[in-house]
């Protein structure tokens, strides 16, 4: 999926070697942001689209797969992250540092979808199944035993680094975006009811 959106994204991927490489080298000035999920509009991912369409479509049930439903990882509004990346370009203190730049909480999907639910106001529930029970289009590729939670407070305490826009605000224009900019032609998300309601059932 990140190779259809990123095309430079491959199985070596790796980000690193470059940061040791940029950091290491004495006539260049030079500052490291580690950057999380990003949210919000213009998102080529549509992350937010799985729980919004679902809670629009008047779903009653949203299932995860138990795994999933646990998992945490970095996230941030896009106004967020891109006020973290002025920030660091203009601060001299930030020069050969490296920041890791996201919301401070690292909730687990099933949280951030509960999030989402209470600022559409969805009144519907969250079904967690085990694998061989989830329907295979909400399986997600990947080791979910392995979490992705980043420790931003280096960024705040050392630059003084705060969000401008909170987290219920950032999702309600995310919300806003995602309904009026559904995907045309490639989409990441499927959305198979019929599987989904009879894994319900069962």
């Amino acid at each position: 999926m990140l190779q259809q959106v990123f095309g430079w994204v491959d199985d070596e991927y790796d980000k690193i070697p470059v940061e040791r490489e940029i950091l290491g080298e004495s006539d260049l000035t030079a500052t490291v942001l580690r950057l999380p999920m990003v949210y919000g509009p213009g998102d080529p991912l549509h992350r937010l689209l799985p729980i919004v369409k679902r809670m629009d479509d008047g779903r009653s049930a949203i299932l995860f797969e138990e795994k999933h439903a646990a998992w945490r990882g970095p996230r941030g509004y896009v106004e967020n992250v891109a006020a973290a990346i002025a920030l660091a370009a203009t601060a001299d203190r930030a020069e050969h540092r490296i920041y890791n730049v996201g919301d401070l909480d690292t909730p687990s999907e099933l949280n951030w979808a509960a999030a989402i639910g209470r600022v559409i106001g969805w009144r519907g529930r969250f079904v967690t199944l085990p694998a061989d029970r989830t329907p295979p289009h909400l399986r997600l590729p990947g080791n979910l035993d392995q979490h992705w939670v980043t420790d931003t407070s280096r960024i705040r305490s050392e630059l003084g680094y705060r969000e401008p826009v909170d987290g219920d605000e950032a999702i309600r224009r995310t919300v806003e975006w995602e309904r009026a900019n559904p995907p045309t032609g490639f989409n990441p998300h499927q959305f198979d009811y019929a599987a989904e309601d009879a894994a319900l059932t069962a």
